[in-house]
């Protein structure tokens, strides 16, 4: 299990990295600027509320968080899709984005529901 969530921390900041990278790639203009801190705010939150879950002092926190960090990817993903939408930006390298954060979510989905059904 431990791996695991090294794992999952692992990725989410490498994920964080990416998308920084991605943001910079992106023309210095009003709209792209307003929707790409969307998205570095969101992106990153991801793997702060991972770690924040780690150091939970409670399953209650740890599942807290984990909703803050599938929350947080949902939002990725709209940020995400407005921009590759809109022109913005480089399709592949969203598309390729958009990927990992719908895993990332589906990993967050599936941890919160397994540690829901351990209360009952």
């Amino acid at each position: 299990m431990k791996n695991s969530k090294l794992d999952i921390k692992q990725r989410a900041y490498k994920f964080a990295l990416s998308v920084i990278k991605f943001l910079d790639s992106l023309p210095y203009e009003g709209t792209t600027n307003i929707l790409g801190d969307q998205l570095l705010r969101s992106s990153t939150s991801i793997g702060a509320n991972i770690i924040e879950a780690q150091a939970g002092s409670s399953k209650k926190d740890f599942t807290n968080y984990l909703n803050h960090a599938l929350k947080s990817s949902n939002e990725t993903k709209f940020w995400l899709g407005l921009l590759r939408d809109s022109g913005k930006g480089d399709k592949e390298i969203i598309n390729s984005l958009l990927k990992e954060t719908k895993e990332l979510s589906n990993i967050f989905g599936s941890s919160i529901l397994k540690l829901k059904s351990e209360k009952h």
